[in-house]
């Protein structure tokens, strides 16, 4: 038998597994590691959160990366040379970091990596008939796995598309497994590039799980604050602050027909870019609007498109007394915040922190839990049948030698 097949069929029989997980968003922040101590499977899972950092991208990476990212025709070798470099960039951030926590690479059982989003293209947007729902993440399993010596998972979302899903949101899975609570109807909001949401019945009935994106989290916001202000998002709202909401601009971007669609469905900065907000500005008769004045449009934008989607959420489930868990850089704007919680005042508000998560490393953490279900747990039921929720053990294995 293969030495590394015997090491995960160990592992899997262990009880409890030591996992990085890696998170590397379309803000391109930096690489988010997540030391994770994982027990058990399923709705066994219990994880703790050893240690966590973001480890920021140095902006020829960033460079690099947005020569490719998000857009319909790119420079094919420079797509080809990414894929193994961002893999071994991920890499050495890895040890570096290994180094700088005192902690040997053999101490580590797996490593989780998300990779990095360059394209999401789901049926519901690229509309070519003859096409199902794609995504593309690079940043190769491979090079990861022999730099570090670690066994690596990875590109999650394929077997999420090939079971008859969109490739997104996947946090469903980690939030059902270790977030979920008897008596307690939660939504888990996590506010990245991209606002998506997961339903967790209180009930703890699978069937009655749903996930979403809703819209544009921070994506548009920060897109605008790197073209005219040379910064890579509006820090505690400050040019957001300095704008008034610009109505018929507002009501032009809302008309846009992903905000009409029902759930589930996922998007990205693939729709919600400069570009359609230009359009939508020349549509509106809004030429010549100032950027202070756009920021704070883009903001209520963000926060109405996620209020109006957990109202249909609401509607759903019947009632409008939830527990929402927010995480995700979004969670730092308090503007956004502040007009969520004001829209929604039935619920109550809290970050995952309150559940002994950091709000900043949630996402990392829960691929985490996708690498220790694929080697620990199975397939489980979650969601009814038409949710979009495949029961399906994500990842692809990428042995060191």
């Amino acid at each position: 038998m293969n030495q590394y097949i015997a090491q995960l069929a160990r592992m899997g029989a262990a009880g409890k597994r030591t996992i990085i997980g890696l998170m590397s968003g379309t803000s391109l922040d930096g690489l988010d590691i997540a030391l994770c101590e994982i027990a058990g499977s399923g709705m066994e899972t219990d994880v703790v959160l050893k240690k966590f950092t973001t480890v920021p991208f140095e902006e020829s990476f960033k460079v690099a990366i947005r020569s490719i990212f998000s857009k319909k025709m790119v420079d094919f070798e420079t797509l080809c040379l990414l894929n193994p470099w961002i893999g071994e960039k991920h890499a050495s951030i890895i040890l570096a970091t290994l180094k700088g926590w005192g902690i040997n690479p053999s101490e580590i059982d797996l490593i989780a990596s998300h990779g990095q989003t360059v394209y999401h293209a789901p049926k519901i947007l690229h509309g070519h008939p003859e096409f199902g729902n794609g995504t593309l993440q690079i940043g190769d399993g491979d090079h990861i796995a022999v730099k570090t010596g670690i066994i690596t998972i990875s590109d999650f979302r394929q077997k999420h598309i090939a079971a008859g899903g969109e490739g997104a949101p996947l946090a469903v899975y980690g939030d059902y497994f270790i977030f979920s609570k008897k008596g307690e109807d939660r939504i888990m909001l996590n506010i990245g590039g991209i606002a998506n949401y997961t339903f967790l019945p209180g009930s703890l009935d699978a069937s009655n799980i749903f996930s979403t994106d809703t819209g544009p989290g921070n994506t548009l916001m920060d897109q605008l604050a790197q073209k005219h202000f040379d910064l890579p998002y509006d820090k505690d709202a400050a040019i957001a602050k300095k704008g008034n909401i610009n109505t018929a601009l507002l009501n032009v971007l809302l008309e846009e027909d992903f905000f009409a669609k029902p759930f589930p469905k996922t998007t990205g900065p693939e729709l919600f870019n400069l570009a359609y907000l230009e359009k939508a500005i020349a549509a509106a008769g809004q030429t010549g609007i100032s950027v202070y004045d756009i920021m704070a449009t883009l903001n209520r934008l963000t926060a109405v498109s996620i209020v109006e989607a957990i109202q249909k959420g609401q509607e759903l489930i019947g009632h409008n007394k939830l527990s929402i868990y927010s995480s995700g850089g979004g969670m730092h704007n308090p503007l956004l915040m502040e007009q969520i919680q004001s829209a929604l005042p039935e619920s109550r508000f809290f970050t995952t922190d309150e559940l002994h998560i950091h709000p900043d490393a949630k996402e990392a953490v829960l691929f985490a839990v996708l690498a220790n279900e694929h080697v620990a747990g199975g397939a489980l039921e979650i969601g009814g049948g038409n949710t979009g929720i495949p029961a399906v053990t994500m990842g692809k294995i990428s042995f060191p030698k």
